[in-house]
């Protein structure tokens, strides 16, 4: 504006110089008149009307001038507003975080699209391309930034990249970035405006479907999907089959894609399932199905499959998804199991029968043999050697009644589903026990300390709880230590829900790292006795578990074992 003044005085003193000189020559010429002062005023009055209409002349061309030169300037300043307007409304608009770079500079401007979607305060966001190179995922940051200065030596307009972008809270965002760049007159970058958009739920959902694609091509399951659809008098048109599904049948995708899946059906497929399947599309509902179906080449397997129902966001059906299995083998050994269990239960009474007929046929000729010893008893022999015979005879008479009545008892257990149940007071059984087995306790004085304060009373069938610890203090008794007193504790404990029985003895314990799996087997014998049956434990663990309750066993050889019997409280 200043110059513009200069132009404009100069040029003014140039033409009034001009004029000057002009009227000083005219002034020379008649400088002689008589009128001379008056001509010498009218001049100057000429001079300086001239001199004003140049000036007036010479400024209104600047008045024009300058009125075009302002007007386009506020064009300009509308069009910069009106840009500056439409770049609030789309900052605005948008949830993408829009940047301005000004590249020679290293002048980085960012929208406050940064705070809403990477949760940056303004005083933390740095202005120059540093700080979004600094937040960019380091194993991205390199490739990010080749490309993006390549891009620039290239002088294209467009770039876009995708990358990880550090947030506020220093976790990352993937992120979709464009940019458009300017160029000036000579074709160099000087500018780059561009928009980050956040594609964080985009990449997470092509994950999800990229493992779920992996999921369908690699299953052993055959995956079939169908239109919503019938397909005219068929069942819906098949649109994607996984490899699956061609190993299953022998159908290729190309032969199998645009059919229907009655392809499957033949001779033998059952009626009523074709009927399910119907219905089940009919009335939009899930259905699991098993049937006879048919490969490529005819060949017949069990099909188990499940229907589907897809729904859109508008809860529209769209499509049916088929989840099938080749179940024939399962089917055959469906078959070979059911045909087994009814061998084994055939057996099994076979075995019962046989087992109550040697039990009945058994006991007439023993009670013989009992009654026979009996008289024997009365009779004085002097022969020792036969003496000893007649006593071992006595002996295994005596085993051969007690396995009999034993297995007896197991048998009545396993027949008996429900065991009758009443209140026992359990120190009333130990004293019944004691004065049934009076001879073995005279003869080895062992130390019983019983305990039935916490749970003097048992919900439990008395004469099992009665076997059970008869069982348990015979055997210790039996296999009682040569080297120290015989010590027996038996006591009760109750808590809200359960009452345990503990049963202790300092005997010469068993082997459990050897015997822990065989313990409650039938015919297990851990100690060499010649009178041990190897029934005893198996009986009590029948009798406890026939009472709904549970028995675990704690032992080590030459220090002694400890029984817990746990039954649940009503």
């Amino acid at each position: 504006m200043k110059s513009k003044s200069n132009h404009l005085t100069i040029v003014y003193i140039l033409i009034a110089i001009f004029v000057a000189i002009v009227f000083h020559k005219l002034s020379l010429k008649y400088y002689y008149l008589d009128n001379y002062q008056i001509y010498n005023f009218i001049k100057d009055l000429v001079l300086v009307f001239l001199t004003g209409i140049t000036f007036r002349y010479i400024l209104s061309v600047n008045d024009k001038r300058n009125k075009v030169i302002f007007e386009k300037l506020k064009r300009t300043n509308d069009e910069i507003k009106e840009s500056n307007e439409k770049y609030d409304i789309v900052a605005k608009a948008t949830s993408d975080t829009i940047w301005d770079w000004k590249i020679q500079e290293d002048n980085l401007l960012w929208s406050k699209g940064i705070k809403s979607i990477f949760g940056y305060n303004q005083e933390e966001i740095g202005d120059s391309s540093k700080w979004w190179f600094d937040n960019i995922h380091p194993e991205d940051s390199i490739k990010m930034s080749i490309k993006l200065y390549s891009f620039i030596e290239q002088k294209t307009q467009n770039w876009q990249d995708e990358y990880r972008f550090k947030c506020a809270d220093n976790t990352y965002k993937y992120v979709l970035d464009r940019g458009f760049l300017l160029k000036d007159e000579n074709g160099k970058a000087i500018r780059m405006i561009g928009a980050i958009q956040d594609i964080t739920k985009q990449k997470e959902e092509e994950l999800r479907l990229k493992l779920l694609e992996t999921v369908i091509v690699q299953t052993k399951d055959a995956i079939i999907i169908t239109e919503a659809n019938f397909n005219k008098r068929k069942l819906p048109k098949i649109v994607y089959v996984n490899p699956a599904f061609s190993i299953m049948t022998g159908y290729s995708t190309y032969e199998i894609i645009g059919q229907s899946p009655d392809l499957l059906k033949g001779l033998n497929s059952d009626k009523n399932n074709i009927i399910k399947i119907i219905n089940a599309i009919k009335n939009r509902e899930e259905a699991v199905i098993e049937m006879i179906a048919y490969t490529k080449n005819h060949e017949e397997f069990w099909l188990r499959f499940s229907m589907i129902p897809i729904y859109d966001s508008e809860n529209e059906l769209t499509h049916w998804v088929s989840i099938q299995r080749d179940v024939s083998e399962e089917k055959k050994q469906e078959k070979e199991k059911e045909h087994l269990i009814r061998e084994l239960t055939q057996n099994n009474k076979d075995l019962k029968q046989f087992s109550y007929i040697t039990s009945h046929n058994l006991r007439a000729p023993l009670s013989n043999l009992t009654g026979l010893l009996n008289l024997i008893e009365d009779i004085p022999i002097t022969d020792p050697e036969l003496k000893e015979i007649l006593q071992g005879f006595n002996r295994s008479t005596y085993l051969l009644n007690e396995t009999i009545n034993d297995l007896t008892k197991v048998m009545i257990i396993k027949d008996n589903s429900s065991i009758q149940k009443e209140a026992v007071v359990i120190k009333e059984v130990f004293e019944n026990i004691f004065s049934k087995i009076t001879v073995q306790i005279d003869m080895h004085q062992p130390i019983v300390l019983i305990d039935f304060e916490t749970a003097p009373i048992l919900e439990i069938n008395k004469s099992y709880i009665e076997s059970i610890l008869s069982n348990l203090l015979t055997n210790s008794i039996k296999y009682k230590s040569k080297n120290k007193t015989l010590e027996i504790t038996v006591s009760t404990q109750q808590t809200k829900n359960y009452t345990t029985l503990i049963f202790s003895d300092n005997g010469i314990g068993i082997d459990l790292d050897r015997n822990r799996d065989k313990i409650f087997g039938l015919y297990q014998r851990f100690h060499n006795y010649p009178d041990s049956k190897g029934l005893g434990l198996y009986l009590v663990k029948s009798q406890v578990e026939a009472m709904g309750g549970t028995i675990s066993i704690q032992s080590e050889v030459d220090k002694g074992t400890t029984f817990t019997l746990t039954f649940k409280n009503k």
